[in-house]
């Protein structure tokens, strides 16, 4: 089935994209949190820790613009339904997760499985929008992702208190295996489109072009944001005498700002109420805004406030960035280019933590804050090319 469905036809087949979108959220973040919260019991020093939760990171790295190009030339279906299962298949090596070897294994194999559906899932998430309705796709697509980030750590830490790593490694076996079928069973066969020979000139041109460069900054910078959030504002939290449940219940209050911002402003998108600049400008700046707060003035009341900013900013300039992206790359190299924008998400991803810490170390938490918020404001500046218009497919 091609990409000619009328637009009313179209919105169920992507749910199941949506579900995949919320396995890799889901499993990424309730694992990640489960580690910490367990590793004294499972026998984890802070450096085993520490890899076990960048090995996800790091097969992502490497892997996503390699599925992102199999995805073009294969087709999407077969790469996201394979992604799946072997996520599913990784997360079965975790039901012997007391073993800190036997974890890594599962997390780099889950990583790898994730890079495999999760670009292919944004490049049929923008055939599917067939140029006309990218923002309210990604709108809701990134508001999948964010429930994910809601669910995950507070899901994952009930099954683990019920059955151990084993029960959330089968749990996310489970689900992983019913988003493949559903996608197996309700998701369009889009053909491959036919191939374009391109020259090593060619591709460093796509690459560094600004409708390219300028959106994935914008996804490497929120996600360096959301990271960090997610780490460090429930250490600000316990740091001013609030319950460790306060810090995340903040990280609750960003992903639902972001799981409510994301469709809307991708419809005001598509009804040209907002442009890809403006808006995502204002969604960096709403974020370094946030982080800036709690930066300069950490409390109860600003972290709360900063949860929110970062939420709502996150959930601005993330669904239309992709839905720049969308609109501005042809179909024969959607794969390819949503595999190297996930990859700039997964540098921010690593980075924006890294660079909190390592301040902090040297002068303390609201130093590396503000710092990050420092480098997400500059990464608000570069504008898009005007004279280059979107793709209308």
């Amino acid at each position: 089935m091609s990409k000619t469905s009328p637009a009313g036809t179209i919105h169920r087949p992507a749910i199941p994209l949506y579900a995949a979108g919320f396995v890799t959220a889901f499993g990424a973040h309730s694992i990640a949190a489960g580690m910490g919260a367990q590793s004294g019991s499972i026998g984890l020093s802070l450096l085993n820790l520490g890899i076990l939760l960048a090995v996800y990171d790091l097969a992502e790295v490497f892997l996503k613009p390699v599925f992102g190009v199999l995805s073009d030339r294969i087709g999407p279906k077969p790469v996201i339904v394979g992604g799946l299962l072997a996520f599913a298949a990784f997360s079965l090596v975790g039901l012997w997760g007391a073993d800190p070897l036997l974890l890594g294994l599962a997390r780099l194999g889950q990583g790898a499985a994730a890079s495999a559906f999760s670009p292919a899932s944004s490049a049929t998430v923008a055939r599917l929008a067939g140029g006309k309705n990218a923002g309210k796709f990604f709108g809701r697509y990134g508001s999948w992702k964010s429930l994910g980030y809601i669910i995950g750590p507070l899901l994952g830490a009930g099954l683990i208190q019920v059955g151990g790593f084993a029960l959330l490694f089968a749990a996310l076996s489970a689900l992983a295996t019913a988003t493949a079928i559903w996608v197996a069973v309700s998701l369009p066969r889009f053909e491959p489109v036919p191939r374009v020979r391109y020259t090593v000139l060619d591709l460093a041109r796509q690459v560094t072009e600004r409708r390219f460069l300028v959106p994935t900054a914008v996804l490497a910078a929120s996600t360096g944001a959301l990271g960090a959030a997610i780490g460090f504002l429930p250490a600000l939290a316990t740091r001013h005498g609030l319950d460790p449940v306060a810090g995340t219940a903040a990280v609750s209050v960003l992903a639902i700002a972001s799981a409510i911002a994301s469709p809307w402003v991708g419809t005001r998108r598509d009804l040209q109420g907002i442009s890809d600049a403006a808006g995502m400008r204002a969604g960096l700046l709403l974020t370094a805004a946030g982080i800036g707060i709690v930066a300069a003035i950490p409390g109860p009341i600003t972290l709360f406030i900063a949860a929110l900013l970062i939420g709502a900013g996150i959930g601005t300039a993330t669904p239309l960035a992709f839905a720049h992206l969308a609109d501005t790359t042809p179909p024969e190299r959607m794969g390819r280019t949503m595999g190297s924008a996930e990859l700039g998400r997964e540098l921010g991803d690593a980075g924006g933590p890294l660079i909190v810490g390592s301040l902090a170390t040297l002068g303390g938490l609201p130093l590396g804050l503000g710092a990050l918020a420092l480098l997400i404001g500059t990464a608000s500046a570069p504008r898009l090319n005007r004279t280059t218009p979107p793709l209308r497919r």
